[in-house]
């Protein structure tokens, strides 16, 4: 279980702890004789189109002549072997491993143009940093927010002593009580966006809160997408 520095409505902060909690499947797969089925990865290729068009001196006829006489895009001593643990590798345009790497953000125009292009800033990890996650002061109603954003993301925050019980519960019962989700984040002022890995998604926080008698649940959601309506169309031409 990870841990989270978050401040509560007074910016009294405290270190729980926190974990997305997987949904338990209620179908699974089998086999025809009814044993459970097992993924596995493997080496589908070792080759692709550029490579071959440069064996070939970018004669794509040769290239296909090839394919269905020999089959070269094919290692046999490699495709098909079992993968049990891999590495992320960048390769430069011939397809050898780049050591230095950076990384651009790419935003382009709805016909597939290039609008702007920047490099990718790196962001760390503050979920658990000195300054604690806070609460904003601004509250959502469920329903509202519902419409306005897409959560991809929860994690439920839990307690790690009987005092931190008491702080998680009381946050907990007020935003039971007004039925909203209090928008969180990072930083001072609790408006910068949240980074749960290193070089992860930056997100705004909402939290949730359920109790039922002395239980609750604190749930963080996450997200990224904010959901805009569409602007109405003005008067056509001729009209």
């Amino acid at each position: 279980m990870r841990a989270i520095n978050i401040a509560n409505a007074k910016k009294r902060n405290a270190e729980v702890g926190f974990e997305a909690l997987p949904k338990k499947k209620t179908v699974k797969m089998v086999m025809p004789d009814g044993t459970e089925k097992t993924n596995v990865r493997f080496l589908k290729s070792m080759a692709n189109l550029e490579e071959l068009k440069q064996k070939f001196n970018g004669d794509l006829t040769a290239v296909g002549n090839a394919i269905i006489e020999g089959d070269p895009e094919i290692d046999m001593e490699l495709v098909g072997r079992f993968i049990s643990k891999t590495h992320k590798l960048y390769i430069t345009p011939e397809h050898k491993i780049a050591y230095r790497v950076n990384l651009f953000e790419v935003i382009y125009n709805p016909d597939g143009s290039e609008k702007e292009r920047h490099e990718l800033s790196k962001s760390i990890s503050n979920v658990n940093a000195e300054v604690p996650v806070q609460w904003s002061g601004k509250k959502f109603p469920k329903a509202e927010a519902l419409k306005k954003f897409i959560f991809s993301k929860k994690y439920q925050i839990r307690h790690i002593s009987g005092l931190t019980y008491d702080f998680l519960y009381d946050m907990a019962k007020e935003l039971h009580e007004s039925g909203t989700l209090m928008f969180v984040g990072a930083g001072p002022k609790g408006n910068e966006p949240i980074v749960i890995t290193g070089d992860g998604e930056r997100y705004r926080g909402f939290l949730e809160g359920r109790i039922d008698g002395d239980k609750y649940c604190l749930i963080l959601h996450l997200t990224n997408i904010e959901i805009k309506p569409l602007e109405e169309a003005g008067p056509q031409q001729g009209e």
